[in-house]
């Protein structure tokens, strides 16, 4: 295992940093470097490492993150160096919910300009989910566990079996549950 890099990916708002929270608590070294500082939206803070948003540029920091775990948008997995072996955790969350929590913070940041409407975003959206499930699927090199947040906030004892399945029953799955925090599942399908 500790020649595996592990990547918490998926769309924005779909619960990555849930996922990387849960991790940390299970017992992996998670790679953040805290320049995004926690907020109303992510009061945990959201476990970012600003070099994962540069891998077009700049791959040299890869090595180092062997045997961890980091979080990258799904839309950089493409870029991920084809000679190294990677487990995926990718999270995936109610389409409605996505699109509601992503508005609420670019409104709450007064970046939310209206542009594009939410249908057309979803559809977007959905695309580049269908691409890169079917990309994912070809690489040889990737092993990927898709976790459904709606899902880990409903049952966590369950979600955490499975994330703790993954990666060879090694993590601490009582510490994991804990770090399942209903209060910030603010967003919901049937509220929206």
């Amino acid at each position: 295992m500790d020649s595996i890099i592990t990547v918490v990916s998926g769309l924005p708002r779909s619960g990555t940093t849930m996922m990387m929270r849960m991790l940390e608590a299970g017992g992996m070294e998670v790679i953040v470097d805290n320049i995004r500082k926690g907020d109303e939206d992510n009061p945990n803070g959201y476990y970012e490492f600003e070099k994962a948003k540069q891998i077009k540029e700049d791959t040299s920091w890869l090595e180092s993150t062997k045997g961890k775990v980091f979080k990258m948008v799904s839309m950089l997995l493409y870029n991920l160096p084809a000679d190294l072996n990677y487990k995926v955790v990718f999270m995936k969350r109610n389409m409605k919910e996505i699109l509601a929590s992503q508005k609420k913070m670019l409104k709450r940041k007064g970046k939310d300009n209206g542009e594009v409407r939410d249908e057309e975003m979803g559809v977007l959206f959905n695309k580049h989910l269908s691409d890169i499930e079917k990309w994912l699927e070809e690489q040889t090199n990737i092993d990927v566990l898709y976790v459904n947040y709606n899902d880990v906030i409903e049952n966590p004892a369950e979600s955490v079996q499975t994330v703790n399945s993954f990666f060879d029953n090694r993590l601490d799955t009582g510490r994991m549950i804990n770090v399942v925090d209903k209060a910030l599942y603010r967003n919901k399908a049937d509220k929206l």
